[in-house]
């Protein structure tokens, strides 16, 4: 897996909120999943932290995976490539 700069990451991230937010179906769950509303999605775009949630939602299903980098033409890899560039998304090992 290769690593992403911070900027890089964010970028996808950002691509994959836009994929998520033109999801008719996909969005209403995660909306009712987070408790966000429409105004929060535009307000919180910004927010890395924000962004990371989104990565982590989509990252639960592996379908929706493979939705999201079917339609930004990323390796199935990339979200979560995008995810451990982020604050937070360091994998911990516990041995």
């Amino acid at each position: 897996m290769s690593i992403l700069s911070a900027d890089a990451a964010e970028t996808r991230a950002l691509q994959a909120l836009a994929w998520l937010a033109g999801n008719e179906e996909l969005l209403p769950v995660f909306m009712g999943a987070t408790g966000v509303g429409q105004d929060d999605l535009r307000q919180q775009a910004g927010s890395v932290e924000f962004l990371a949630s989104v990565l982590d939602f989509l990252l639960m299903d592996d379908a929706w995976v493979m939705a999201c980098c079917d339609a930004l033409n990323l390796p199935y890899d990339g979200l979560m490539q995008a995810r451990a560039a982020l604050p937070g998304g360091a994998q911990i090992h516990w041995t």
